[in-house]
């Protein structure tokens, strides 16, 4: 299209002429028309959750037009008689005619039948969701807002089919673990997905020292808390080959797009969002009281002989009070979580820029006594720019995260249940920590220590995008992230009891870690219909640089406990650890899209991937996807024939993916600082063996799906089966001891196998003016399988993996039951030499999960509105006999457990003080044993939000809307354990949290 430049003389006066005769012609006719002046129609547009920002308002029959900005507000020139559309993508078209009154607040309702026009980010390309043909699931920002997480990962549980998300913590800050579509590789960490926040890859590993993790509670350093969920926009995650295998190598184990939000056009808006939330343990296990725990203490004694009780026996020999009763799960986890947060943004602009500018701030309490908290700020940024010949366009984005977790020096959940009930208080009488005569280790003495970690992160991105010629578009992504963290444990000298005459010192372990990365990646995209063919081409390249730093260090030696957050105060100062590593990679990607009329499309992806984690034979490597699609119901016939479907879809891929997620220098001989001196002088030691040989594990992914849509999509079904393959593995390959090395990594001929079927499956039950319901489920049924292991039973594999089972099980005894003659747990001995030992750990215990699901109900009538999510899981887990100590001794125990042998059932063996060798040993081999695995199915009301917005008439400058949340509020299970998402009796478990909230927009 030829443009008129405004800069040169003739065409300056042309141009102003046509604007001229245009607007007299226009004023004329509106004058001889339309009797009435021009007004300006102002108002909200809302849903039932409130304000719509980005909703288009048109006068219809006129170029006039509008946006409503981030508080549903908009204003028009328009006069009376003229007809105003107002249109959003998922929502039904609504037209109003202007009247008199020149305030018109609309509410619009959701219409399943445009849902199909949501456009779905794919990473490198978007398309609209109808149109996909790989395997892409998505939340928004909408079903984020309805839960006070403060991770990413805990909006997305029970509400995408293929994504087995676990919370393993219920700790501020705590970790979570994720599963697309299963287990692909043998070693535990090669599972992770690939993170991509707006467009820059975002590394899942943490910054944090193992070593001085251990020494504290574990799973809090997690890089995904510095994302903040506020923030986002859109969450989508690409699962089989043809969405994924663009990514090349980071796309084996999916990859989750993180796209955060924007500024809306319009004037400029504010809005604040504040809420206060309450958390408690959601579910106890009921352990022994005092009578019953006395009881099993003075049989353990009788069985074992013994008729005096020790003066160690503090609990039954009279030293502690025998008729104290403490809960100590009240006690030590009892208490009550608090969590404030608030939030602030302003955001508007023009047609040609929109601009959004954010801060949050949250700080979160614990169950456990005292003031640990974690607390994090966030700033969040975004400018969108594009010129008025819609040719250039510019996208700016900018994230700064900061947090802190301030923590006792220990998780006291173990100690809330294994605490004798009668064991003295916390506090003496003055107030102090209650040695009780040094007869026990006060709990509370952690507390004296701590556990603090702060992290920062900043990322930013820019995009910059120029149509070269029509249809012909280049465009460069660059992205830039800097993450540090810092890990500090103290043990000062008051954790130790006064009455203790062992020779202690305080220590201090300390941890600084830092990661640096930046990618570019150039891209040139063309489009072009030819006739009923539509095609587009994408190729790109990648150019991405990671450097992270880790220096753990000790001290210890303090000559007083005030001193010691200073290492330099320190007698004795060790380096644990101090690693720098970088890592480069580099690719070439290529995309073909053809879509004939609309009905038959292929999808071609291809990458080239080079990694600096390979020997220079093998550091480059190919992968790629093709994906179909037929969209039958566009087909001529059954278009015009039929009034019961109204969307029908199959589609299916195949393609190859890569995995190089094994660390730095893998294929290197490296050597590490010996901690021996050798005549004064620091040697080295070799650490790994050099294998240039080995090369990328290859993940083959083959899938097909339907999408059904029936009474124009008010229900909608999708169906697929994926058969995922990973082969190539990179493991350790044992080597005899002469080599001074257990193994060399090495590739192995061994495979492992997901498949499963997905379903989603949504209805809009009920649907009128004032009142709608919709109902989404989704259900996951995977199945993981190695299926091959070359010579198995001569690796180091041999006692951990079975050919044709999964990668989640254990091998151990097969319990049979309690021996009527001994008392004490049986097993069965598999190759009956007369002895269990390690050869009979036959028995396989198969921890997948067998299926997991989400149904979420949306109801909104009038103003009110009311969102539920029930999360379902079907699998076996671990439960209390794995955690629980040798029934007798000093330690309570669930009061299951009074069901012990002879009396009255077979929860437990026979009791004994330790003294009894026979019990002893079949409690060591029941810990091995099958007995340690049970059913851990539950159902749970994950989340609640009922939302009422306030009325806009009420007001025109001001939208408000009040909401009451809440999490993990039900749970339905048979689990023998306090949860059966985390599984642990050491760990706190997720909590139950009611939130009240307030959002307002002006």
């Amino acid at each position: 299209m030829n443009k008129i430049s405004l800069f040169k003389g003739r065409a300056v006066i042309g141009y102003a002429f046509m604007i001229w005769i245009y607007l007299f012609c226009l004023t004329t006719f509106a004058q001889s028309s339309k009797p009435t002046t021009v007004q300006t129609i102002s108002g909200i547009v809302s849903d039932a959750n409130g304000a719509l920002p980005g909703v288009t308002v048109t006068v219809k029959s006129s170029a006039l037009s509008t946006i409503t900005d981030i508080s549903g507000k908009y204003a028009i020139q328009a006069t009376v008689g003229d007809l105003l559309i107002f249109s959003y993508i998922g929502y039904k078209e609504t037209t109003v005619a202007v009247a008199t009154n020149n305030v018109i607040n609309i509410m619009m309702t959701e219409d399943a039948t445009t849902l199909k026009e949501v456009t779905i980010n794919a990473g490198y390309y978007t398309v609209k969701d109808k149109e996909r043909t790989g395997s892409i699931a998505k939340i928004t920002a909408k079903d984020i807002e309805q839960q006070p997480v403060s991770n990413p990962l805990a909006a997305m549980q029970g509400r995408l089919s293929g994504v087995n998300i676990i919370q393993n913590s219920g700790l501020p800050g705590g970790r979570f673990s994720i599963q697309l579509r299963g287990l692909n590789s043998i070693r535990t960490d090669g599972n992770d997905p690939l993170y991509i926040v707006n467009g820059v890859p975002y590394s899942s590993q943490s910054l944090g020292d193992n070593t001085v993790s251990s020494a504290a509670i574990t799973g809090l350093v997690n890089p995904l808390n510095n994302i903040n969920p506020a923030d986002i926009e859109s969450i989508e995650v690409l699962k089989d080959a043809d969405a994924t295998a663009i990514y090349g190598s980071r796309g084996a184990n999916g990859v989750i797009l993180i796209t955060t939000k924007k500024g809306k056009a319009g004037k400029t808006s504010f809005v604040v969002n504040a809420f206060s939330t309450v958390g408690k343990v959601a579910r106890e296990l009921d352990m022994m009281n005092t009578q019953q725990y006395l009881a099993m203490r003075a049989e353990a004694f009788a069985n074992d002989n013994i008729a005096t009780y020790p003066a160690s026996a503090y609990d039954i020999n009279g030293t502690w009070d025998q008729n104290r009763y403490t809960n100590w799960r009240k006690e030590l986890i009892g208490g009550t979580a608090n969590i404030s947060s608030a939030q602030a943004s302003v955001s508007g602009g023009s047609n040609n820029t929109q601009f959004l500018v954010s801060g949050t701030y949250r700080k979160e309490t614990t169950v456990f006594p005292g003031d640990a908290h974690y607390g994090r700020g966030a700033v969040h940024s975004s400018i969108t720019h594009k010129s008025e010949d819609n040719k250039f366009s510019i996208n700016f984005s900018a994230d700064y995260t900061g947090d802190k977790n301030t923590l006792p020096g220990r998780d006291l959940t173990s100690r809330a249940y294994t605490l004798a009930p009668n064991a003295p208080a916390l506090y003496d009488e003055n107030g102090n920590l209650n040695w009780q005569n040094g007869t026990w280790i006060n709990p509370l003495a952690t507390m004296e220590g701590a556990y603090v970690t702060a992290n920062q992160n900043l990322m930013a991105n820019t995009s910059l995008s120029y149509r070269i010629l029509p249809g012909l578009e280049a465009k460069a992504a660059m992205g830039y992230t800097d993450s540090r963290t810092s890990q500090n444990v103290t043990v000062p000298l008051s954790t130790y009891s006064p009455f203790d005459t062992a020779t202690h010192e305080a220590l201090l372990m300390v941890n600084a870690g830092s990661g640096r990365s930046y990618i570019v990646e150039p891209q040139l995209n063309y489009g072009r219909k030819w006739g009923k063919l539509d095609s587009k081409i994408l190729i790109g390249a990648t150019f991405q640089s990671q450097k992270s730093t880790k220096l753990a260090q000790t001290g210890s030696g303090f000559t007083s406990d005030a001193l010691i957050n200073s290492l330099a105060a320190a007698t004795t100062v060790r380096v644990l650890s101090h690693t720098v590593t970088d890592y480069k990679y580099s690719a070439l990607f290529a995309r073909l899209n053809l879509d004939w009329d609309n009905r038959y499309i292929l999808n071609f992806t291809g990458r080239r991937d080079g990694s600096s984690r390979f020997g220079p034979a093998n550091r480059f490597a190919n992968f790629g996807a093709v994906g179909a699609a037929w969209i039958f119901s566009n087909e001529k016939g059954l278009k015009e024939h039929n009034s019961i479907l109204s969307f029908g879809k199959l589609r299916a891929s195949y393609g190859t993916t890569g995995n190089d997620q094994i660390g730095d220098y893998q294929y290197l001989d490296t050597y590490q600082v010996s901690p021996y001196l050798y005549d004064g002088v620091v040697g080295l030691s070799p650490a790994r063996l050099f294998n240039p040989d080995f090369g990328w594990e290859t993940n083959t992914k083959w899938e097909v799906a339907a999408e059904l849509g029936f009474l124009q999509d008010r229900i909608f079904l999708s169906a697929a089966y994926f058969k995922n393959r990973s082969s190539n593995q990179l493991i350790g390959v044992p080597l005899p001891g002469t080599t001074g090395f257990p193994s060399i990594q090495s590739n192995f001929d061994a495979t492992v196998e997901n498949t499963g079927w997905e379903l989603e499956f949504r209805t809009e039950n009920i649907k009128s003016k004032d009142f709608s319901w919709t109902t989404n489920v989704n259900f996951t049924a995977p199945k993981n399988k190695l299926i091959a292991f070359p010579n198995l039973e001569l690796s180091t594999y041999a006692n951990l993996l079975v050919v044709g089972e999964s990668l989640f099980i254990t091998k151990g005894y097969n319990y049979t039951g309690i021996d009527p003659v001994t008392g004490t747990y049986t097993f069965q001995d598999y190759n009956g030499d007369g002895q269990i030992s390690t050869a009979d750990k036959q028995a396989i215990m198969d921890t997948a999960p067998e299926f997991y699901g989400g149904i979420t109900n949306q109801l909104n009538y009038k103003n009110w509105s009311l969102d539920f999510l029930f999360q379902l899981v079907k699998q076996q887990g671990r439960n209390y006999y794995l955690t629980s100590p040798l029934a007798g001794t000093m330690a309570n125990l669930p009061a299951d457990f009074t069901g012990h042998f002879p009396d009255n059932g077979n929860a437990s063996q026979i009791f004994t003080t330790g003294q009894n060798g026979t019990a002893v040993d079949a409690y060591y081999n029941l810990l091995d044993s099958n007995a340690t695995v049970s059913d851990a199915s539950y159902v749970r009301l994950k989340s609640m939000s009922i939302a009422y917005a306030l009325p806009s008439k009420w007001s025109k400058a001001l939208s408000a809307k009040i909401y009451l949340q809440g999490q993990n509020l039900l749970t339905f299970t048979n689990y023998k354990g306090i949860d059966p998402e985390n599984q642990s009796m050491s760990s706190l478990p997720p909590l139950k949290q009611l939130t009240i909230g307030v959002q307002l927009g002006f």
